[in-house]
């Protein structure tokens, strides 16, 4: 474990310790949901609702709802918090990106959501959207840094080509960013990536005691899900990987008790599949034969694919998660399962919205799609000289705020 452990205090953990003296006197709105507690236990929403100096207006949550409950993809409706009758604002349903009257009164944004570290994980989607609002109507936005779990030093996958732009992929970032929310929000403001270029009047509370080379389960903070499938580190250091199987008819292992860590369907051979993976020798993975049963739970997962179906598949154990490359493996896999099933693999259909297919918004490009029903070699999709991440890295360099 780091040496750090113990002593990091999250964005909300400042704003405390000095009273929230910047928001004192404001009417607030809060981008929040159920990950946003600070050191000592107490939830940001109760402790600004008893200050008697700050005015909550309405309270705003991401996918999954305010208290982190609705299954992945469940559209939700607003409500009302039953404790302190303020309004809640789902954008995660018709409406994704606050409306002017939603706003209504406003002074100022608080945005304090748990990231994962990964470009299609929707609550930076919501991040961006909520800046873009502020931008519109001149509001003032405050982040509330938070650690990236999979810590801020690696860098992976394609970045984002704007013509496959969608609520799982909002700007032209890499899958993995290696950027807390704090960083990205800094990033998507200065470059005028909000829409028509507009910037809002942001400023970022950051962090104390986080460095870019600690792992979650380094920080001496409690692992409080951030999504209902996100269930440990462990799950999110894979999730930018078997995220990519949400676009294909194999399932990505929703509806277990190990949902992103093992993927699988009716059609495939397990012990097979295992086999040919582990010739590939990927750095700091093994793969292993297993048999599962998708099935509903409550508050979890709804209706996954073949749910009540007995599917077989590979279970990912990372043997080093410093040198595991998630995209790389899914890469791998998707080549390898569409090479073995090519008359069972499918790629989900295409979105009505944007006549994409789901694995190309996905990917942030048609690349990897076209270059596996192409029967491409693996290495060679991975290594897409297309994907070059120089320019973001570039980009990137000048918003880090820890080292």
């Amino acid at each position: 474990m780091g040496s750090n452990r113990g002593k990091i205090k999250v964005g909300a953990d400042i704003l405390s310790e000095k009273d929230f003296k910047l928001l004192k006197g404001k009417r607030i709105g809060l981008i929040t949901n159920h990950s946003a507690y600070l050191s000592n236990g107490v939830h940001l929403a109760d402790a600004l609702y008893e200050n008697k100096d700050i005015k909550i207006m309405s309270f705003f949550g991401p996918e999954h709802g305010i208290r982190g409950d609705s299954p992945d993809g469940m559209k939700i409706s607003h409500e009302e918090d039953p404790k302190t009758k303020i309004k809640i604002y789902s954008l995660y349903g018709k409406i994704n990106k606050p409306t002017p009257d939603m706003l209504e009164g406003i002074d100022l944004l608080v945005y304090d959501i748990q990231d994962i570290g990964a470009r299609f994980y929707t609550y930076i989607s919501t991040l961006f959207l909520t800046m873009e609002a502020a931008a519109e109507n001149n509001i003032d936005y405050v982040i509330l840094d938070r650690p990236n779990p999979i810590t801020g030093l690696r860098i992976e996958g394609p970045v984002l080509d704007p013509e496959f732009k969608s609520f799982v992929g909002l700007v032209p970032i890499p899958v993995i960013h290696g950027m807390t929310i704090g960083e990205l929000g800094m990033l998507v403001n200065s470059e005028g990536w909000l829409d028509g270029g507009l910037k809002a009047n942001l400023t970022v509370i950051k962090m104390e005691g986080w460095n870019r080379s600690l792992w979650y389960d380094d920080t001496g903070l409690e692992w409080i899900k951030p999504s209902p499938n996100m269930t440990s580190i462990k799950t999110a250091i894979i999730y930018p990987g078997t995220c990519f199987f949400e676009g294909t008819n194999i399932s990505e292992g929703r509806g277990t008790n190990h949902p992103f860590e093992l993927v699988g369907a009716p059609f495939i051979d397990g012990k097979l599949l295992a086999e040919e993976m582990n010739k590939f020798k990927l750095p700091g993975v093994v793969f292993k034969p297993v048999h599962f049963t998708p099935k509903n739970i409550n508050k979890i997962t709804n209706k996954p694919k073949y749910v009540s179906e007995k599917c077989s598949g590979i279970f990912i154990e990372i043997i080093n998660r410093n040198i595991y490359e998630p995209v790389k493996v899914a890469m791998y896999l998707l080549s390898k399962i569409k090479e073995m099933y090519p008359d069972d693999f499918n790629w989900r259909p295409r979105s009505k919205s944007t006549g994409h297919y789901y694995i190309d918004l996905l990917s942030g490009t048609d690349v990897i799609r076209k270059m596996i029903d192409d029967g491409n070699e693996p290495e060679k999709i991975y290594s897409n000289s297309s994907f070059d991440v120089k320019d973001f890295l570039q980009k990137r360099e000048k918003y880090l705020l820890y080292d």
